[in-house]
C-alpha cells in the first residue's frame, strides 16, 4: 500500500462517519502558525513572501487551517472534517515534505464522547492500513491544569512548570539559580512576569521596535521576545508543598483506571478539589470502553504533556513498537482554546488527530 492509497482508505472511513473532506490552501499566512505555536515552529517552516512582503509558509500542518475555515463557514455550529495531503516541515533525519491524513471534530459539546470517537477512529484507521500492532499513550492536560490551579501556583510559575514537564527535565530544573544576564534585565523581566504570553510577547516586541532593533545575532524580534518570556518564567518559584504534590502526580502511570484512582488518592491526601477533571477523565474512559476499546491496554502517563497553550484536556499518541525512535505514528488531542485564538467570539470545543503516513506505510 502506498501513502496515496492510505489517504484514500482513511478518507473513505472518515467520510462514512460524517467527517467531510476539506483541503486548505498549501500557502498559508506564516504569522498565524508562529502566533499560535511559538517562535520554535519558525525554524521548522518553509517561509516565503508575497509581492507585498507578507510572510507566507508552506502548510506545516492541517489543524489550524481547518479550524480557521470552520470559523469562516460554520461559526459555532458543530462539524467534522477529514483531510489528506502534503505538509511541509523541517524534520531531522526525515523528509521536509510528507503526507498526513487526519480528522477534526469541532463544536461538539459532548466532549467525552467526541474524544473517545476520535481515538476509536484513529485505531480503526490504523488497522485498516494493516497496522495491527501499536501502543496507545494517554495524557490529560485538563488534569494537569486543574492540579496546578488547585495548588494556587502563579501564572508565570505555571507556564514554567508545564515547560519543564514537556521538556522532560522535570521539576528539578526549576531550581536553577538566577544568572547575571537575568539580573541585568530584572526591570523588563519584572514588567512581563505574570502577563498572558501573547500580551507579554507583544510588549517585548514593541520595546525592540521602539529601539529600532529588528534582529540580534540572527534572532528575530519575536525570537528575542520568546527568550525574555522564558527568563521571566524562570524568576518564579514553586513552594515546597506544591512541588511535593506535583512530583507525586508526575509519578502516576498505568492504565486509565489505575491512574485515575491514584489521582483520587492524591487529591484526598492533599485536600484538593479535582472532582471536575476526575469526572471528565472517568466519563471519557467509559465512552472508550463503550466503543469496544481495550482500555486496560492503554498507558496513561502524567508526564505526557504538550506545551501549546490551546491544548486543554485529553491528549494521545499511538506508537509502533517496531520503531526504535519512539516517534508517534498518530497523535491528537483536545484543543478547546484554539478557535478562541483564531477569533471565535465564544468558546468552541474541538478535538482531532493526524496520521504520519510515511511512518506507517512508507514510500512506495
Amino acid at each position: 500500500m502506498t501513502e496515496t492509497d492510505a489517504i484514500i482508505a482513511l478518507i473513505a472511513l472518515f467520510e462514512r462517519e460524517g467527517y467531510a473532506r476539506v483541503e486548505p490552501a498549501v500557502l498559508q499566512p506564516a504569522d498565524m502558525f508562529i502566533d499560535l505555536s511559538g517562535e520554535d515552529i519558525r525554524r521548522r517552516m518553509f517561509v516565503t513572501q508575497d509581492a507585498s512582503g507578507t510572510e507566507l509558509c508552506l502548510r506545516p500542518e492541517y489543524t489550524i487551517p481547518v479550524c480557521l475555515g470552520h470559523l469562516t463557514h460554520h461559526g459555532a455550529q458543530p462539524a467534522g472534517y477529514s483531510y489528506g495531503g502534503p505538509v511541509f516541515r523541517m524534520r531531522a533525519g526525515e523528509s521536509g515534505e510528507f503526507l498526513q491524513a487526519g480528522l477534526e471534530s469541532i463544536g461538539r459539546v459532548d466532549a467525552s464522547a467526541a474524544d473517545a470517537e476520535i481515538l476509536g477512529l484513529a485505531l480503526e484507521g490504523l488497522e485498516q492500513l494493516g497496522q495491527t500492532s501499536y501502543r496507545v499513550k494517554l495524557g490529560d492536560m485538563g488534569l494537569l491544569h486543574a492540579l496546578i490551579d488547585a495548588l494556587g501556583v502563579a501564572p508565570a510559575a505555571k507556564r514554567r512548570v508545564i515547560r519543564a514537564i514537556v521538556s522532560g527535565q522535570g521539576l528539578a530544573s526549576l531550581s536553577e539559580p538566577e544568572g547575571q544576564t537575568q539580573q541585568e534585565h530584572a526591570g523588563l523581566l519584572a514588567a512581563i512576569e505574570g502577563q498572558a504570553p501573547h500580551a507579554a510577547k507583544a510588549f517585548v516586541e514593541d520595546i525592540l521596535s521602539i529601539a529600532g532593533i529588528a534582529r540580534v545575532g540572527g534572532r528575530s524580534a519575536g525570537e528575542i521576545a520568546e527568550r525574555f518570556l522564558a527568563r521571566a518564567a524562570n524568576r518564579s518559584g514553586l513552594a515546597d508543598a506544591a512541588r511535593d504534590v506535583l512530583e507525586r502526580y508526575l509519578a502516576i502511570a498505568g492504565d486509565p483506571d489505575q491512574a485515575i484512582q491514584a489521582v483520587k488518592n492524591l487529591a484526598k491526601d492533599a485536600g484538593l478539589d479535582l472532582s471536575a477533571a476526575v469526572s471528565a477523565f472517568e466519563e471519557r474512559t467509559g465512552f472508550m470502553a463503550a466503543r469496544g476499546l481495550d482500555v486496560s491496554a492503554f498507558s496513561f502517563a502524567a508526564t505526557f504533556a504538550r506545551n501549546l497553550d490551546y491544548y486543554t484536556g485529553f491528549i494521545f499518541e499511538v506508537q509502533d513498537p517496531k520503531r526504535s525512535d519512539g516517534k508517534p505514528i498518530v497523535g491528537g488531542g483536545r484543543y478547546d482554546r484554539l478557535l478562541d485564538h483564531l477569533g471565535a467570539t465564544a468558546p468552541i470545543p474541538a478535538v482531532g488527530c493526524s496520521f504520519w503516513l510515511d511512518r506507517i506505510v512508507g514510500r512506495p
